[in-house]
């Protein structure tokens, strides 16, 4: 209509829209500057102690970036620790969101690379280290053999910035997605013309999905792969200690947040307090995370199935599924909202179902390409034996894919668990009233809560998705092959 016409005319929508293209791509830049080589660092050298950091650096990315910004504010913000004027203008700018954004997202790089740096072929890696010295092999046949592991990365962490909504608005930035939150979730509320604003992003989003599928898909199988060849490290020598410097600074840099929430919280009388505000929210949070996570295991197996032994269908798919992560997720959410917005699907959008629906909607990737990794390694002759004996797609399936495919699976299970823990700019768009995740809870009590209190639901949060991953963990750990 004529609102739409006169915000796609508007200069401050396409200048809007132009910084947080501008911001995106320089997160992205900035995570990809940390991560590629922290990833062939900690994937395949001598590094100290290089599992440990790994899994200190790794963990950030499993946090709501906002959280993490919350972090830096009791660092850098005037009353924080290291805080002064001077830090929190800094902070509260533009150049804050782009620096707390990219170490955020840097782990996903870190670990992308370094999954796709251990799955490079050990013949390849040998005859290298026969004639040349370890960053010879490092730039000439680990990092070009891990180039679906980069690309894949810059696709998720660009896609990833240019949806993140909690962060900017904590920091005061105007980006585009805060103009669309405020039109369907603040007090400005006019759902058309955040449709009209959120049509510009249709096309990135359609751009990044071809980028995927061009320069990494099938061969981000590989790197997603969980059998990985295990193999002597490539040694440093003389770099080892400047090279275990830097790797644990980083690590370390990753986890500070987490620690300055806890002293906030402990300083204030936070954690006692905070069992009077949190309400239900964590438990709101996991039985939204674990239906949807089991919902989007049962279609990755299917889907991931049939992606791995090259169907075409499934190929369209894994596309939607693609599109769906790789979109901002206030598009998501504007469908959300339209199509179960209605009288006739309150029992779904008035309940804990709506935020199931939009969990699944979003993350059915991770299920479909985690699976697909794994059946893409099971040998193809088993099913082709059963199939000849007269065995049944279901009896294969359950005989056989999924008890070779086990760990992948609760693999692919807790990886989803965590995804929709950490989801905010979903959730946030139409969680139920009164049943809102532990995030949201957070996230709605940054402005106006004790700040005591907030910082302990932060750690409560940490505390629940690092319970979800060492679970994860002891599930899926096993001896390396002798």
């Amino acid at each position: 209509g004529a609102e739409g016409l006169r915000l796609w005319t508007a200069l401050r929508t396409w200048t809007l829209l132009g910084r947080s293209l501008i911001l995106s791509g320089t997160v992205t830049a900035i995570a990809l500057a940390i991560g590629i080589p922290l990833g062939v660092l900690l994937g395949r050298t001598d590094v100290a102690g290089r599992r440990i950091a790994l899994l200190l650096h790794a963990f950030a990315m499993f946090l709501p970036p906002f959280l993490l910004a919350l972090g830096w504010f009791h660092v850098f913000g005037r009353q924080g620790l290291l805080g002064s004027d001077a830090s929190a203008n800094a902070l509260f700018s533009e150049i804050g969101v782009i620096a707390i954004l990219g170490i955020t997202f840097a782990p996903v790089v870190t670990s992308l690379v370094a999954l796709g740096v251990m799955g490079v072929d050990p013949a390849l890696e040998e005859a290298a280290r026969t004639f040349a010295r370890p960053w010879r092999v490092a730039t000439r046949i680990l990092l070009p053999a891990a180039r679906p592991a980069v690309i894949l990365a810059a696709i998720v962490v660009f896609a990833l910035a240019l949806s993140e909504l909690g962060v900017p608005m904590f920091l005061r930035v105007e980006v585009f997605q805060t103009a669309v939150f405020a039109r369907l979730g603040g007090v400005d509320y006019a759902p058309g013309e955040a449709v009209a604003l959120l049509l510009p992003l249709v096309p990135v989003s359609i751009a990044l999905l071809i980028l995927e599928g061009r320069f990494a898909g099938r061969r981000s199988f590989a790197v997603l792969g969980l059998r990985l060849r295990s193999r002597p490290p490539l040694p440093l020598r003389r770099w080892r200690i400047p090279a275990t410097v830097v790797c644990w600074f980083v690590a370390l840099i990753s986890i500070i947040p987490i620690l300055s929430l806890a002293i906030r919280a402990a300083r204030g009388d936070g954690f006692r307090a905070a069992v009077e505000w949190v309400r239900l929210a964590p438990i709101n949070g996991l039985i939204a995370a674990t239906a949807a996570a089991s919902i989007i295991l049962f279609a990755g197996v299917i889907i991931g199935h049939a992606l791995a032994r090259r169907s075409k269908a499934a190929r369209w798919l894994d596309a939607l599924a693609v599109l769906a992560f790789v979109t901002p997720a206030s598009v998501l959410g504007v469908g959300i909202i339209a199509v179960w917005n209605r009288a006739s699907t309150q029992l779904i959008y008035g309940t804990l179902a709506i935020l199931v629906v939009g969990f699944v909607a979003r993350y059915a990737v991770v299920g479909v390409r985690v699976f697909a990794s794994v059946v893409a390694q099971m040998p193809v002759h088993l099913e082709a034996a059963a199939a000849a004996a007269g065995a049944s797609y279901c009896r294969r399936l359950v005989r056989i894919v999924l008890p070779l495919g086990a760990r992948g699976a609760a693999f692919a299970w807790l990886l989803a668990i965590v995804f929709c823990l950490r989801d905010l700019e979903t959730a946030v768009l139409f969680y139920p009233p009164g049943r809102e995740p532990l995030t949201v809870r957070i996230f709605t009590l940054e402005a106006n809560g004790p700040e005591p209190v907030v910082a302990a639901l932060g750690v409560f949060h940490v505390a629940i998705t690092a319970a979800v991953l060492t679970v994860g963990f002891l599930l899926l750990r096993r001896k390396e092959p002798e």
